[in-house]
């Protein structure tokens, strides 16, 4: 399959990430080598989205933390970002709005229609020319953030690269041009473009309990954009499914990643992460990266079982 007849995909995930463990960010790069490997898909980025303060979960630390650890264990990634918009907004934001965010400013920076999972469009990707590539950033910020591109070939690529790593303002969206001194033509190819809501297997099964979501919320995520799961201890995926009608209406959409190799997960619960880190315990090396560890020493963050 051509690259330009594949479907291009950026994963967004959405969570408290308090803290961000090695395997949120291992349930990246499983999606992403899972994706690939179909031959349907190509992968150009991957945000991480922390949830809003005001979410109320007992033991979250503020938002300036939490965004501070993600970007420290995604530092030497070259495909994957974290977005601070929704930590910015004034209240809590659900999972919808997040993904309806991001694809409305990915059609505003790239002319792109985005295609919905079960509505492909014609022409997924205006083509057009740009003079200088610009890229939208925001100020006032005290966070470091470091701005990297996802790289992979062809004028697509280098394209979408930069609008993968755009970043909002919080008062209004301003484009400065980081690239001037490229002054290349850019040109989008026509390709298909998604965004698809990547999750563990607990957030699957969450879809499951009634009253937890709203229903016309679910519709949009599984009906509309779709999810890429990363099963978790050995879960049967396809028994959470059936017992949703939701899911099964939408089977289809929901990508669920299987792994040839049986290679162990890393420890994603950030729960265990935080007990570790209360009690001392040597093993914390095996759920948190060290960057991410130095920082929570240096904070003086989940020193006691309130956070």
């Amino acid at each position: 399959m051509a690259e330009t007849t594949k479907t291009h995909v950026i994963l967004l995930a959405c969570g408290s990430f308090n803290p961000i463990t090695k395997g949120h960010i291992q349930m990246f790069e499983r999606a992403r080598d899972y994706l690939h490997k179909t031959g349907k898909f190509i992968v150009i980025g991957g945000i991480i989205s922390p949830v809003h303060d005001s979410y109320g979960k007992q033991g979250l630390v503020s938002s300036r933390h939490r965004l501070n650890m993600c970007q420290l264990a995604v530092q030497n990634s070259d495909w994957i970002r974290v977005d601070p918009w929704e930590c910015y907004q004034d209240t809590w934001q659900t999972t919808c709005s997040v993904l309806e965010h991001h694809r409305d400013l990915m059609k505003r920076v790239t002319g792109c229609i985005l295609s919905n999972v079960n509505t492909p469009s014609v022409t997924p990707v205006i083509g057009q020319s740009m003079n200088k590539p610009t890229q939208p950033v925001y100020q006032n910020n005290n966070l470091t953030n470091k701005t990297t591109a996802v790289r992979f070939l062809g004028k697509v690529g280098e394209g979408l690269s930069r609008m993968c790593c755009a970043r909002p303002n919080l008062q209004r969206v301003t484009f400065v041009d980081e690239n001037a001194n490229l002054g290349t033509v850019m040109r989008y190819e026509e390709i298909e473009l998604r965004i698809l809501l990547l999750c563990g297997s607990d957030l699957l099964e969450s879809f499951c309990i009634p009253g937890l979501w709203n229903e016309s919320d679910m519709e949009v995520i599984v009906g509309d954009f779709g999810i890429v799961v990363v099963p978790r201890d050995g879960t049967d995926t396809e028994q959470i499914m059936n017992h949703s009608s939701l899911l099964r209406k939408y089977k289809n959409n929901i990508i669920v990643v299987k792994d040839d190799t049986n290679h162990p997960m890393t420890h994603v619960s950030s729960t265990k992460s935080r007990l570790a880190l209360q009690h001392g315990d040597g093993h914390v090396v095996d759920y948190l990266t060290q960057p991410v560890i130095d920082y929570v020493l240096k904070s003086q963050l989940y020193i006691n079982t309130s956070g």
